[in-house]
């Protein structure tokens, strides 16, 4: 048995194909963790989906913001975007198949492996959350989405505001300032106020700013936290930490990291994306 995680997809089936073959992966034999960010921006999300929806128990996908977006699309939230992709798979005619299995994945989730403790999360955590705050809070969102209000919940769920956390919050206002942290955050401030201007590298922090796992006293150093959503950053293997987006779509790689009982006995697979789009918002 062996345990994958894996970087941000956004469409490209054939990597991902050529990925998963290269692992000799086994859905009878392993399980593989993607770190959000399944669709848009690249060729085929169409195919992406119905690859994982495929793999059943053995792939467990998190939601990223551009799967959100989708969400949204789909519900009549928001329009698509100039630079979407998403065409064909609004028209696919397994949509509602699709739809149903997207808004049934998980926020945020955690293996245990060997002597790893692996809290994965598609963009960040604030610093106020340990492991168990944030798999709780996952959970009131992720309760949401399979829930009947789903359509008002994403009428609400977009905006910058609150811009960091707070144990009073409650409603809408709650609910956003988890799917921002979980969805979109690269750098806040040491207070764990967040920052939604800029996607650029961590020696690029906009002053006052910082990456959101070099925040000081951050509670879930404890872990390792597995994430993707930040291209510019790359991969990063530093202890307690792996940064899994290497910007695939952008002409990057795709990236995964097969478990050790260890994290040095950890394994980089790597396959080349062919996709030549200029790099973006991740």
């Amino acid at each position: 048995m062996a345990i994958y995680l894996m970087g941000d997809l956004q469409g490209c089936d054939a990597p991902l194909a050529r990925l998963l073959e290269q692992a000799d992966f086994s859905p009878s034999r392993d399980t593989l963790h993607v770190l959000g960010d399944l669709v848009n921006r690249g060729p085929d999300s169409t195919a992406t989906l119905r690859r994982l929806a495929a793999l059943g128990d053995s792939a467990r996908c998190l939601l990223g913001n551009h799967d959100l977006h989708l969400l949204a699309v789909i519900h009549g939230v928001r329009k698509p975007g100039r630079r979407d992709t998403l065409g064909d798979l609004l028209a696919a005619p397994d949509l509602p198949a699709l739809t149903d299995w997207l808004r049934h994945l998980r926020l945020a989730d955690r293996v245990r492996y060997g002597e790893q403790d692996i809290l994965m999360v598609h963009a960040g955590v604030l610093p106020q959350w340990d492991a168990d705050a944030v798999e709780s809070l996952a959970g009131e969102v992720e309760a949401v989405l399979r829930g009947p209000d789903l359509p008002t919940f994403m009428s609400t769920m977009y905006g910058n505001e609150p811009a960091a956390w707070n144990d009073a919050l409650r409603g809408a206002d709650r609910l956003r300032v988890v799917v921002n942290a979980l969805t979109r955050l690269r750098f806040c401030s040491a207070q764990g106020v967040m920052d939604f201007g800029s996607s650029d590298a961590p020696e690029n922090a906009p002053d006052g700013l910082v990456p959101w796992f070099e925040v000081p006293g951050r509670r879930t150093a404890g872990v390792t936290v597995a994430f993707g959503h930040w291209s510019q950053l790359g991969l990063l293997e530093r202890p307690g930490l792996l940064g899994l987006d290497t910007g695939c779509v952008w002409g990057g790689c795709l990236s995964a990291v097969r478990l050790g009982s260890t994290a040095a006995a950890n394994e980089i697979l790597q396959v080349h994306c062919e996709q030549s789009q200029a790099p973006g918002e991740g």
